[in-house]
């Protein structure tokens, strides 16, 4: 038996109920191209599960930063001269980048409104705005006493909030992204993005107020000139280094998405910072200043290029099945034509004989002695027509049952791998863990391929929509095959959600009957009508409030 362990652990908006026309409507072909790929992506980068090889292009550029830090290590104490456009020019491209990366988080919030991402786009606005805010204050940067400011400790106050924002903003995500629900996408999200760069603006701004305003009342961390700190300053950085590797630590314990991998290597990129003011007492414009601030501006920059890269992958990826999916439309459109155009075409002859027979017919009535016996042979002609069409019609229904089912003989474990790669972004959004059980070499079932992946995936959707309700580390779906006594093959699909209340039982394949808000109830009726038309059968097994069991019966193909 094969076995497969999927877990989706990201949050999410809940999945709207199962759309059974858009969602199960493939081809053959797109599905065997489908299977063939094996990169799915979804549709919210951020929160995208990290991938081997993710891991491993993390792994190396940390190593990297370990190797280049361990290379300037024994020279980070050699003084240098003061550049005094470093500084400005190095903090400013950090801000934008950490800005931009604010503003494709707030997107993915947007997309999937998730409070843990709302907070870590707030901390890349918080760090981007105080390292910039940190420029302007900074002696010979944008002015020779700096902007704003003492010139002296303000600089440094900023830094310190500039490192104890970020993170911060990182643990409320690290300790709410597994367990915050979800909000409405649309107007509500604008609505708590909007408030929430209010409320960081004017926190920014009281902030710098004391820090410059009323630098005086503050402790100060460095002595009369620039260059050399206090016994308060290695002391603060010290805490800052801890706070950092706190946040490194939880990110380390909770790790599931490339968004945690990639946070972790921009927090390891921090370090040097704390490590040089630590270590020296001379902190600025030493080799290990100069350094350490390059690392800052690539740990910035380091999200960003990760979300721009996965972005045009995603692009690359939804144009693909964009244009298969408008290929597929043109097939079946073109089928629609065939099919009416032969319908038109055999039902023209005996309805022109029904019109011709009805209007001479009518001529005889409006004699002024009407023929009888030609009125009843008239009658006669118009009935043998009209049963003629009849009969035109309920063979062409035959036919295309037939070329569409008779024939068809489709793989079960196959359709269901197709149907949970196109639903992988519905299961990461609402945090499903998904498990398979496939027996493997099951014989081909006597079932068209587009109803069968159109039922399995009305289960799965129903599913997962069952279980919003239950917390999302009991969401479990489970789907499992069998084969038995070598006619029948079986395909169930177990949820962990609320299960079907006993009084609804009896009523769950009913058409337009429904236990969800915002259902049609049209989902269950029409999969069992498609399963009982290819010599099947779709039946709940059991459900209560530990979840519910679906189970399809199908017929091997005879074709096997």
């Amino acid at each position: 038996m094969r076995q497969r362990q999927f877990v989706g652990l990201v949050g999410g908006a809940p999945a709207s109920g199962p759309d059974i026309a858009q969602a199960g409507q493939q081809s053959a072909n797109a599905a065997a191209e489908a299977q063939d790929d094996e990169q799915e992506f979804p549709l919210v980068i951020a929160n995208m599960p990290a991938t081997p090889r993710q891991k491993a292009w993390a792994v190396g550029v940390a190593v990297l930063l370990l190797v280049v830090a361990a290379l300037i290590a024994p020279f980070a104490r050699i003084q240098l001269g003061q550049i005094n456009g470093f500084v400005p020019v190095l903090q400013t491209a950090l801000a934008l980048a950490e800005l931009i990366t604010a503003a494709l988080l707030f997107a993915q919030f947007a997309i999937q409104p998730q409070r843990a991402l709302l907070a870590l786009a707030s901390g890349y606005v918080s760090s981007g705005s105080f390292a910039f805010l940190q420029t302007l204050a900074f002696p010979n940067g944008y002015a020779p006493a700096g902007v704003i400011g003492d010139g002296l400790d303000s600089p440094a106050w900023l830094y310190v909030l500039w490192h104890t924002a970020f993170p911060a903003a990182i643990l409320v995500y690290g300790f709410t992204k597994d367990h915050s629900r979800a909000g409405r996408p649309g107007r509500p999200a604008i609505v708590a993005i909007a408030i929430t760069i209010g409320c960081i603006a004017i926190a920014l701004a009281g902030l710098t107020w004391i820090v410059t305003e009323k630098a005086e009342y503050l402790p100060s961390f460095y002595l009369s000139d620039v260059r050399h700190q206090t016994a308060l300053g290695n002391q603060v950085n010290l805490i800052l280094l801890l706070w950092n590797m706190t946040a490194l630590t939880l990110l380390f314990v909770r790790m599931r998405t490339i968004l945690d991998l990639w946070l972790m290597v921009t927090l390891l990129a921090y370090l040097p910072n704390f490590l040089v003011a630590i270590i020296g007492s001379s902190v600025r414009f030493t080799i290990g200043w100069y350094a350490a601030r390059g690392f800052v501006l690539i740990g910035s920059c380091m999200l960003l290029t990760v979300l721009l890269i996965e972005t045009m992958f995603l692009y690359s990826r939804l144009a693909s099945v964009i244009a298969l999916q408008r290929r597929e439309r043109a097939n079946r459109l073109l089928s629609i034509d065939a099919v009416t155009g032969a319908i038109a075409h055999e039902l023209r002859s005996p309805l022109g004989a029904i019109s011709l027979n009805a209007s001479t017919g009518l001529s005889y009535l409006q004699a002024a002695f009407p023929e009888l016996e030609d009125l009843e042979n008239i009658l006669c002609d118009i009935e043998a027509d009209a049963n003629r069409a009849a009969v035109i019609i309920s063979s062409i229904r035959e036919m295309t049952i037939k070329t569409a089912h008779s024939g068809a003989s489709t793989n079960v474990e196959d359709v269901a791998e197709l149907a949970l790669r196109l639903l992988k972004h519905d299961l990461l959004a609402n945090r499903v863990s998904l498990a398979t059980e496939f027996q493997g070499n099951i014989p081909p079932v006597a079932m068209d391929g587009t109803e069968l992946q159109q039922i399995v995936l009305n289960l799965c959707k129903n599913a997962i929509d069952a279980m919003n309700s239950v917390p999302a580390d009991q969401r479990r779906l489970r789907i499992r095959t069998g084969l038995d006594g070598g006619t029948t093959v079986h395909l169930s699909v177990e949820d962990s959600g609320a299960g079907v209340s006993p009084q609804h039982q009896q009523r769950i394949f009913d058409p337009f009957f429904t236990t969800k808000q915002e259902g049609m109830g049209l989902g269950l009726a029409i999969s069992s009508n498609l399963a009982a038309r290819c010599g099947g059968k779709l039946r709940l097994v059991k459900s209560n409030v530990k979840g519910s069991v679906f189970e399809l019966e199908m017929p091997v193909s005879a074709q096997s």
